[in-house]
């Protein structure tokens, strides 16, 4: 399947789709760093969420998704260096809103989870 959205995307900071289905994405989040919060390692939860973001975007795939709303719990820490499997999955599309319910992982254990609602336009938001 071939990605249509978020072309231009940093993957080193928003991880590398490595599957895609109709209504499906897993992402890889490599932690690399510059993603630290402080001198522990504590990597920020803004790249968490943006990575989260982007495999809910994948999972709509279309060029004119765009994000409205979520509701996340960040349940563990993540630490610099480790890898983070971030899976999507669409769960109900209501006209042009998709609901995406999205966890993360570092091996075993959950660090992420929420559900990103997204709307496709008829053109890309900055054309309105």
């Amino acid at each position: 399947m071939t990605i249509r959205t978020h072309e231009g995307i940093d993957r080193r900071l928003s991880g590398e789709p490595t599957d895609l289905s109709v209504g499906a994405a897993t992402v890889r989040l490599q932690t690399v760093p510059e993603m630290a919060a402080d001198e522990h390692g504590l990597v920020h939860g803004g790249f968490l969420f943006g990575a989260a973001d982007y495999a809910a975007m994948l999972a709509v795939n279309d060029p004119n998704v765009v994000l409205v709303s979520a509701t996340t719990r960040f349940v563990a820490p993540v630490r610099v260096g480790e890898v983070v499997l971030l899976h999507a999955q669409r769960t109900e599309v209501l006209k042009h809103k998709h609901f995406v319910d999205v966890h993360a992982a570092v091996g075993e254990r959950e660090v992420f989870r929420g559900t990103f609602v997204t709307v496709v336009l008829d053109c890309h938001v900055l054309d309105r």
